[in-house]
């Protein structure tokens, strides 16, 4: 018997652990009396909860070649209690196909002037400008006072993932980073699933993998996140403690970019440190110049 190609062992993990991880008491089953030995849902739970046979979602969950409907995974979702980033982790993985991957080098991003206006109209604010596998393109006065400053880094070096990991300083800097840096290993696992293939992502994921802990660990639990706003709470070393919100945006025009832009609540301590932050650097003129058109390299 031939060996379950890597795209479905991928299937087969996540639909694992997110059963694993799966609470029976929220599940709206009846009771059965059966002591539960294993944490989550059993197989034949989330075979009745989808609506399918117990035998059809447990060759899906062996990583089996099948190829459910669109109803079916969404039931599926429903089941396990996915939320839209985990149920479209769990499209992306059902849509590969069991051809052998190719590791490929994807076209180097750039960006538009007009973006590095808008950076720059946005002075009073934090702003960065992400790429694929969370390459900084850019990044504006404030985001290099208050994160680092990625144009200072060499091109291999500008990722927003391995300064979270790799940099004792972002570790310092973020009161809340396992909460940070959980979200960035999440971020990136719900980016392979939709480009398994490219050879820049593999590669900075094989690093991290090697080089932290942490990232190992987070990284075997499997678990998805799309990060569209949020908080960060920073202990700044030239202005203390402030709590900043964040908010994304991608241009329509620009697949793969998106732009963080950071703001802090109206006369609040952290927008107090926020202008001190803004008046100490703007004494030193610009903090940046513009950043290498692509940012870290895709390997090529």
């Amino acid at each position: 018997m031939g060996s379950v190609p890597e795209t479905n062992r991928e299937l087969a993990d996540f639909l694992r652990r997110a059963r694993s991880q799966s609470d029976p008491t929220r599940a709206g089953l009846p009771p059965d009396g059966r002591v539960r030995r294993v944490a989550g849902l059993r197989r034949e739970e989330v075979a009745l909860l989808a609506g399918v046979s117990t035998d059809y979602y447990a060759r899906l969950e062996q990583g089996r070649r099948i190829t459910p409907s669109p109803a079916v995974v969404e039931a599926i979702g429903r089941a396990l209690g996915l939320d839209q980033a985990g149920r479209a982790h769990l499209q992306d993985l059902i849509g590969r196909t069991s051809a052998p991957a190719r590791r490929r080098s994807r076209a180097v991003q750039r960006v538009r002037p007009g973006l590095y206006q808008l950076l720059d109209a946005l002075d009073g604010e934090p702003a960065l400008i992400l790429g694929r596998r969370t390459d900084v393109l850019a990044a504006n006065r404030m985001a290099a006072a208050l994160f680092t400053d990625f144009d200072r880094l060499p091109p291999a070096q500008r990722n927003y993932a391995r300064w979270m990991f790799l940099d004792d300083e972002a570790r310092s800097l973020f009161v809340d980073w396992s909460d940070q840096a959980r979200a960035a290993v999440e971020s990136l696992r719900l980016e392979v699933g939709r480009d398994p293939d490219d050879r820049g992502t593999v590669e900075l994921v094989a690093e991290l993998r090697e080089h932290s802990h942490e990232f190992d660990q987070w990284w075997e639990q499997h678990r998805v996140h799309q990060r569209t706003h949020g908080s960060k709470r920073l202990r700044h070393p030239m202005v203390g403690d402030l709590t900043v919100e964040y908010e994304t945006l991608a241009p329509p025009g620009d697949p793969g970019t998106t732009i963080y832009v950071y703001t802090t609540e109206v006369d609040s301590p952290s927008r107090r440190a926020m202008d001190l932050l803004a008046s100490w650097t703007a004494t030193g003129g610009p903090a940046r110049e513009r950043l290498t058109p692509g940012g870290r390299p895709d390997n090529g």
